[in-house]
């Protein structure tokens, strides 16, 4: 128990998983509300305005891959910044890790044009993850040996990272043909993923769901995810039964920014087909909310990573009805945090008790 002046906060019993995904609804539920009201109070029509966002994310098959297209990058990131979690890590790097998986990814398909499709494909599936795990490596070795904040150089670094693409677009691999804008060469057939019929939808989701099932295995079933797991929860029990916590820490970093770089990966190799300075939407920041929705664990990640795909399309629909696309951002907030504040009240009970005073006290014991 916890007591804040007159408010006392104490713990609940171990809530039940459905109580925790019913809570969770809840949260959308009422975020979806608040964003009603906002945009009533706008002047706008907010069931007009939510059924033009259902139908350019849900209405056809074309709609759900765009949404499926929005929710890839989002995947990869949230599992990146989960993984870390799960380890009481903060990876806020993840968009600069997203930066040098792409551009890793992009020296590859840039070195090796001519390289047959089924070896330059995985060859820079595996330089993504290489460059993000790169970009993650030194603040995981800070962390691990001089016990430096992750959470300030791995933000720190992500501005590097998009200094350095900038260069790259601007300099080295500047196409020379795109007439005064910062684009760089565009990828060989060979270099660029495959998509599914006649949509955006192209491989790099499957990638995102089986990194997905991979991490999920990885810490359920094996004895590395235990470790992540127990240092996570407690790190003097974990250091009692002898668990290598330094080498934890950088491997947790290293797995955490190579997913991000894979993300990289998949967005210049299956939707622009070159590297740009502007390959991110700020996927590597939504990942962390993606995450905190998704409660830290995998299938969370997916499904928070497809709503919040589905709200960035509906968002992008919404221009067409002169709706401000920037409610898209107030939902995305409204929903982080009722859900932080649905999961902080699923785990705790807030009272109010007033202190009383000693004289009255000691009447009441007497």
């Amino acid at each position: 128990m916890r007591r804040i002046g007159p408010i006392v906060v104490e713990p609940r019993p171990a809530a039940s998983r459905l109580a925790s995904v019913l809570a969770r609804l809840a949260a959308i539920a009422l975020a979806l509300g608040l964003g009603a009201l906002i945009l009533e109070a706008g002047g706008y029509s907010a069931r007009d305005s939510y059924r033009t966002m259902w139908d350019a994310a849900f209405a056809n098959r074309d709609a759900l891959a765009e949404t499926l297209v929005a929710a890839t990058p989002l995947i990869f990131t949230g599992l990146a910044v989960a993984f870390a979690a799960r380890m009481l890590l903060w990876n806020i790097g993840a968009e600069g890790q997203l930066f040098l998986g792409a551009a890793a990814a992009s020296w590859l398909a840039f070195s090796f044009p001519d390289a047959p499709r089924g070896l330059l494909l995985p060859a820079m599936v595996v330089a993504g993850a290489m460059g993000g795990a790169a970009w993650a490596a030194g603040p995981g070795v800070l962390r691990a040996t001089l016990g430096v904040s992750e959470i300030v150089t791995t933000l720190m670094l992500n501005f590097v990272a998009i200094l350095l693409v900038d260069y790259l677009v601007h300099g080295p691999w500047r196409d020379p043909d795109s007439s005064g804008f910062p684009l760089s060469k565009p990828f060989s057939p060979s270099a660029i993923l495959p998509s599914f019929g006649d949509t955006r939808l192209h491989a790099g989701f499957l990638i995102a769901l089986g990194a997905a099932v991979v991490v999920w295995a990885l810490l359920r079933s094996t004895r590395f995810g235990y470790e992540v797991r127990v240092i996570g929860e407690s790190q003097p029990a974990a250091r009692y039964a002898g668990m290598p916590l330094r080498r934890n820490i950088v491997v947790v970093m290293l797995v955490s920014g190579g997913l991000a770089g894979i993300a990289g990966m998949s967005e210049v190799s299956g939707i622009v087909f070159r590297i740009q300075p502007d390959i991110s939407a700020g996927f590597g920041y939504t990942g962390i909310i993606v995450a905190t929705l998704g409660r830290f664990s995998a299938p969370g990640v997916v499904v928070a990573a497809v709503l919040f795909g589905a709200l960035q399309v509906g968002g992008y629909a919404l221009q067409t009805t002169e709706v401000p696309p920037s409610i898209v951002q107030v939902l995305q907030g409204a929903i982080l945090f009722i859900a932080v504040g649905a999961e902080m009240l699923a785990r705790y009970r807030v009272r109010w008790r007033p202190r009383r005073e000693p004289a009255a006290v000691a009447e009441e014991t007497t």
